[in-house]
């Protein structure tokens, strides 16, 4: 296939894509469930308003948000789906009155038939849709109004210092005093009813909820819906279909052999000499190491709150590393070190490539570098000071914890980020624009890496779409832009067109071989992630097309993650291709594991996930982070370490390096990641999804089930990948030091003369 074929199928992918992602996006702003004017008793008191619901959302957000539970099952994995809870806890207050009044005994001791009666009559009452378009006010029965009362009463209870709750508190990593003011505690309750009532009410003609029935609560009425069922075949039926036609293209047009009279017999590496900006880079890759021990140690302090809630082995930390940071950080530093391991190489490529080193490139460098300590730094302080309830709710949004999950960072720290990529962008532009502009082999394959600039640095925008008190549906069509989209999709191409560029550098990969087969993946990886957001929205208060549309391509964008193992095996043929390769062995064996966790982490446990009746059930459990931990580190942060070991490599390229380090960090990352998710992360998110099948979402994430033996005995089970993870961080920055200091290198042994 010829490559104006192929940019003619790249540029209709795009544009069908965005067309659709953007037509149901507006769907989601027309459909989105209801925030009342007014939520009342049938009496005509007053119980929450619609403001209270906002400013709620925004005090849910100040103190984690999405790093506190979950609220529709998104979020962290200890503590409830709140959605869920709050609806099982007002379901056996009304379920309970009722019983009490009408056969005089407590709900749990009348007979099967007897509950069976009352459930019938709690689904009738709790999924009737009782909210007035046109007054925009939703009524509440007397019975239900008790019932919200007794929930307002409990969480107020949970968050502030009922000294009843103490021990509730300390399962759910929930600190005393996390909400100390009750005006906020108030405002946070409408927002928890308001999410919970879109969960059990029917949309208006039709007997699905604002969230497609889910959570999954039979007493509540809340089952899978047909179509979930239907289009869970139908996505199987897609994955089946793409991967036989992909087998045939591969068939028809891939060749694994290699020639190795073909070959350089010399690193054409070798005599490369590096701009004052390709060195500046170096200083990158410092914060890189540093940022990767820190996240490894918030890592370790969060999944330990799991079985000691409020401490660390005895140390109490939960008063000034409450979970919800601890958490949020663990996550924002594993971003920012992929993201600036990624920036730096891209920075150390383009001079590279064009051979042109632009008048003040090294100041740029050195700016982009100061700019992305200050945004670490001041965004992690920031989350900190709105956890701790230091901010007022507008401040809290913009320099604080903004409550979502992977852009916790508040508004101000997002600009300033997004200004670090655009100026990263201009850096790349001004030292490509040579190459671009001059005609040859690789000019196509600049163009590819040039798109996937821009789009790392644009898309991030998306961020930037929603506003302090935007509707939670909208809020999470955009945010999952960023993580999905973003992450997922223009990552993921700029990943592949990189270490296909790395290829080519080195005479490894013939330019053309590599134009096709780069352009061939790129549509292959948009035909399905880019539409594939939908996976994410299944229950996010949407309309059911989201449901057809995110299944069906969902499952295509695991079709080429199949392949993978193709990808791996031909990168260790040429790893061996030739003797000076050797020299590039660890940095090729990070980029090889890439195509292992791809195939693992972001195809296997992410289709695990992905048809709508898996993640009716599994929305909210562990078994999210075992596609999360396996994709995020295991394809995007091997990938970064191969980048930064690769310039690393440019930069001591006359010397032998030793190698003991990179081969002890290799295996024990790679090993430790596997042994975290097999003995730990995957067996927790089975039981539970088992939990959810037979009970409901809300027992599935209770303290009674997690806190149980065998769940507390797997996730003590996860210290042993833990530390096997931990040992090869620390040996790879052992490596890195060492390349300062002299002792990850051969000196005795110079590969290239000056």
């Amino acid at each position: 296939m010829n490559t104006r074929t192929l940019w003619i199928g790249l540029v209709l992918v795009t544009l069908l894509s965005f067309s659709v992602l953007l037509f149901f996006g507006k769907e989601i702003y027309r459909l989105k469930p209801p925030i009342p004017e007014k939520v009342v008793s049938d009496s005509g008191e007053v119980l929450f308003t619609a403001q209270q619901i906002k400013d709620g959302q925004n005090v849910w957000q100040s103190i984690g948000g999405q790093q506190v539970g979950t609220v529709w099952g998104h979020g962290a994995y200890l503590a409830p789906d709140w959605s869920a809870d709050w609806l099982h806890r007002e379901s056996l207050t009304i379920l309970g009155g009722w019983s009490e009044s009408e056969f005089g005994l407590s709900f749990d001791k009348i007979d099967k038939e007897k509950q069976a009666m009352l459930e019938v009559r709690l689904q009738k009452a709790l999924r009737a849709n009782t909210y007035d378009q046109q007054t925009g006010i939703l009524t509440l029965t007397a019975d239900r109004v008790q019932a919200v009362n007794g929930n307002a009463a409990y969480y107020a209870g949970l968050f502030m210092n009922d000294p009843a709750l103490e021990s509730l508190r300390e399962s759910y990593s929930i600190p005393a005093n996390t909400v100390k003011e009750k005006g906020r505690m108030d405002a946070m309750n409408a927002f928890f009813f308001w999410a919970a009532w879109a969960c059990v009410t029917e949309r208006p003609g039709s007997e699905l909820t604002y969230t497609s029935n889910w959570p999954p609560d039979p007493v509540i009425g809340n089952k899978p819906s047909a179509g979930v069922v239907l289009w869970t075949g139908f996505s199987v039926i897609m994955l089946l279909v793409g991967v036989g036609l992909l087998a045939y293209y591969n068939a028809r047009n891939r060749s694994d052999v290699i020639d190795r009279s073909l070959l350089p017999q010399d690193d054409p590496l070798g005599g490369l000499n590096p701009t004052p900006s390709m060195k500046a880079v170096l200083k990158y890759y410092w914060v890189v190491v540093g940022l990767i021990l820190l996240q490894i140690l918030t890592g370790v302090i969060t999944a330990h709150y799991g079985v000691e809630g409020s401490g660390f082995y005895g140390l109490s930390l939960d008063s000034i590393m409450p979970y919800s940071i601890s958490r949020t950080w663990h996550i924002q530093l594993a971003l920012f070190w992929i993201a600036t391991a990624w920036l730096a190489a891209g920075l150390y490529i383009a001079p590279a490539v064009s051979g042109h080193e632009p008048k003040f490139q090294k100041f740029g460098v050195n700016l982009l570098f100061f700019a992305l300590l200050v945004i670490v730094l001041g965004s992690m302080a920031g989350e900190w000071m709105g956890v701790m309830q230091k901010l007022g709710l507008v401040k809290n949004f913009w320099f604080g914890h903004q409550g979502y999950e992977y852009v916790d960072l508040g508004r101000f720290w997002q600009i300033f980020l997004f200004a670090g990529f655009i100026i990263w962008l201009f850096l790349m532009f001004r030292a490509l624009w040579p190459a671009l502009t001059k005609k040859s082999e690789s000019r196509e394959l600049l163009i590819l890496f040039s798109i996937a600039t821009v789009a790392i640095a644009l898309f991030y925008g998306a961020g930037l779409m929603w506003g302090r008190q935007t509707h939670l549906s909208i809020a999470e069509y955009w945010r999952w832009w960023v993580v999905h989209l973003w992450v997922e999709g223009f990552f993921e191409v700029f990943a592949t067109v990189v270490a296909a560029f790395l290829f080519v550098r080195m005479g490894l990969l013939n330019i053309k071989y590599a134009t096709t087969g780069v352009l061939f993946a790129t549509i292959v990886y948009l035909a399905g992630g880019v539409i594939g957001t939908f996976h994410h929205l299944y229950f996010a208060g949407t309309p059911t097309a989201v449901i057809a549309l995110g299944a069906t391509f969902s499952a295509l964008e695991v079709v080429p993650l199949v392949f993978m193992g193709f990808e791996a095996y031909h990168n260790l043929q040429l790893s061996r291709a030739t003797a000076w390769v050797k020299a590039y062995r660890w940095p090729i064996y990070f980029i090889i594991s890439v195509s292992f966790w791809n195939l693992v982490g972001a195809g296997l446990f992410g289709f695990l996930i992905n048809p709508p009746i898996a993640l009716y059930y599994m929305q909210g459990l562990n078994t999210t982070p075992l596609h999360g931990h396996a994709a995020l580190f295991g394809v995007f942060g091997m990938l970064a370490i191969g980048l930064m070991l690769f310039v690393l490599k440019g930069l001591t390229i006359k010397y032998r390096w030793k190698t003991g380090m990179l081969r002890i960090a290799f295996w024990t990352m790679n090993g430790g990641l596997m042994l975290m998710l097999l003995l730990s992360l995957l067996p927790v998110g089975v039981l539970q999804t088992v939990a959810s099948i037979k009970v409901g979402m809300w027992y599935a994430r209770s303290a009674d089930f997690m806190q149980g033996d065998t769940m507390e005995t797997l996730r003590w089970l996860r210290v042993i990948g833990d530390t096997v993870f931990a040992v090869g961080s620390v040996a790879l920055a052992l490596f890195v030091v060492g390349l300062k200091t002299g002792w990850s290198i051969d000196k005795t042994q110079k590969l290239y003369q000056d």
